[in-house]
């Protein structure tokens, strides 16, 4: 698992997804529907991070940063339950964890695609 994280990192570090018409492919909801999924903006928003720009990080996808340091406390909580034997439960295994998920996915697909003003600027 970690092998395949650093490779797709370094895909993404190598090949820009912030520079237009780069190898990396375009959102497929965004190309045939012309309208943001909660995932568009991703992997520029993983680009910023690996780059140290946070602002706009959080500007391509402000739900991913958050969801991305909710994914790294899982890994690491997970890993020191490896090394000490000992299983430690996270935010993973809280009841309502997977209700509260997807709400918030449904309500970011919402929010992102209402075409008045101070909505508008999440469109990325």
């Amino acid at each position: 698992m970690l092998v395949g994280t650093a490779v797709v990192g370094g895909i993404i570090w190598f090949a820009d997804p912030t520079t237009p018409g780069g190898v990396l492919p375009t959102c497929p909801t965004k190309s045939l529907l012309h309208i943001d999924c909660p995932g568009c903006g991703s992997l520029r928003m993983m680009y910023s991070l690996m780059h140290g720009d946070f602002g706009s990080a959080v500007h391509f996808n402000a739900v991913g940063v958050v969801a991305m340091f909710f994914v790294a406390a899982a890994f690491v909580t997970y890993t020191v339950g490896l090394w000490t034997g000992r299983r430690i439960r996270n935010w993973q295994h809280w009841r309502y964890a997977p209700m509260v998920l997807l709400a918030i996915t449904l309500a970011w697909f919402v929010v992102r695609n209402i075409p008045i003003e101070p909505f508008s600027n999440l469109k990325v």
